[in-house]
């Protein structure tokens, strides 16, 4: 088994202008995999633009592997239609989590992520030190779709022993 880094605590906290994939919106939940691992959120009802809210923890071991999103509308009589996904470069995050960071204050901004091809950020993202723990907010592009964004917060879980 491959060295554990620690966790890492991915909030999905909501989509923007996800797809229309039925007449009246679409049923979307989001799927997380990394390796082996694959975590889903809840289904929220004829809603692009869902507030999901919820947590799914990860084991990370290794760094550059990203994290995989995909967006799905959720069907009862047919295969789920897709509607886009994502890649989570978590690299400089990791990098970040392995900082001592004592006496930095809260709040502090440790490292800026800008958008590029290997990372689907909507926008620049702030790694920040907060309240003893390290916590990234990103907006993700979907690719492959027509439109559509997923708000998340990561956070890393500090493991006793572990960085």
């Amino acid at each position: 088994m491959e060295h554990l880094l620690g966790l890492l605590r991915v909030k999905v906290v909501r989509g923007i202008n996800l797809a229309y994939r039925d007449a009246r919106g679409s049923d979307p939940y989001v799927i997380l995999k990394l390796g082996n691992q694959k975590l889903k959120t809840s289904v929220k009802k004829k809603n692009v633009n869902p507030e999901w809210n919820e947590d799914l923890t990860l084991s990370i071991a290794n760094p550059v592997v990203p994290i995989r999103l995909e967006v799905y509308d959720k069907d009862t009589f047919s295969k789920d239609d897709k509607m886009g996904d994502a890649e989570i470069d978590i690299q400089p995050f990791v990098e970040v989590a392995k900082l001592d960071l004592e006496g930095i204050s809260s709040g502090s901004v440790v490292r800026v992520v800008r958008p590029c091809k290997e990372n689907c950020l909507a926008d620049e993202s702030h790694v920040i030190w907060k309240n003893e723990k390290i916590v990234q907010n990103m907006i993700l592009r979907l690719r492959n779709v027509e439109s559509g964004e997923v708000e998340l917060q990561l956070q890393w879980v500090k493991m006793p022993g572990r960085v």
